[in-house]
């Protein structure tokens, strides 16, 4: 269960759940097409991406948001985790989640991670694994995996399309693989599938996004998630998004450790 719950957040990375992804111009969307010309065509990985970039508001109405603040509830096998994430672009994202009446911290910057987590025996922040960081750290960014991948290091792929969806791999500069299964009617993201390691073990991690909706700066947002870890599930719903709050980028330093108790002096 410890390793179940370190890795919950983990996964949540890699599959960028909640669209806290990277800000920066997109590929133009591709011009318009008639009936005829879109059912002959056949649409490259980029046309693919630009098009979802256009789905999710377009790369106006993200350049509008420099924060996000949110409240979610998470089912982790039965119980309630109640969920909290801030972020502040290209500066910091933090996850908090309360859990048996513990605090589970995941904070992602641009120089590095760091973690709470009593459920895996750290009561104190310590600093946060390399691949734990590297499958995460996109995190820090408002966008997606998708949006400008290509300057970020990555190479996108398309690997099969049908009349109900388009798969794209995108390989990520550190070698973190994704897959992305996309609506070819909307062109939201349906699914995203990865790797991460649960009790030591590698396990395929399948995320389902639904619920799609717009926030106020036309940045459109998952509101339901659900992922399957092969056998164990995670459901989470977004209850509330603010965007551009007003965050001190001081909340993603690592705290110190506290001191150690004194021990108690001889009795009289």
């Amino acid at each position: 269960m410890n390793r179940v719950i370190r890795n919950v957040t983990v996964s949540l990375a890699m599959t960028g759940a909640f669209a806290l992804w990277a800000q920066a111009p997109a590929t133009p969307a591709p011009a318009a097409q008639t009936p005829d010309a879109q059912s002959s065509a056949s649409p490259t990985a980029d046309d693919i991406v630009a098009r979802y970039i256009d789905a999710i508001g377009g790369k106006e109405a993200i350049g509008k948001v420099k924060s996000i603040s949110m409240e979610m509830a998470m089912q982790v096998m039965g119980s309630d985790a109640p969920s909290k994430a801030v972020l502040v672009d290209g500066v910091g994202y933090k996850m908090e989640t309360e859990f048996n009446g513990t605090k589970i911290v995941q904070c992602y910057t641009d120089k590095g991670g760091w973690m709470v987590n009593p459920m895996a025996g750290a009561n104190d922040p310590t600093p946060m694994p390399e691949d734990q960081y590297l499958a995460g750290k996109g995190q820090i960014y408002v966008g997606g995996p998708l949006y400008n991948y290509a300057a970020k290091g990555s190479k996108a792929e398309l690997v099969s399309k049908d009349a109900d969806s388009y798969k794209i791999r995108l390989t990520s500069k550190d070698n973190v693989d994704q897959v992305f299964v996309i609506d070819p009617k909307t062109y939201l993201i349906k699914t995203v599938t990865g790797k991460t390691k649960m009790q030591g073990q590698e396990v395929e991690a399948t995320t389902t996004l639904s619920d799609y909706r717009k926030t106020d700066a036309g940045y459109m947002l998952p509101y339901s998630i659900a992922i399957d870890f092969g056998g164990f599930a995670l459901n989470i719903t977004v209850k509330n998004v603010e965007l551009n709050k007003n965050i001190d980028p001081a909340v993603f330093e690592m705290p110190k450790a506290a001191p150690p108790a004194a021990a108690p002096g001889p009795s009289m």
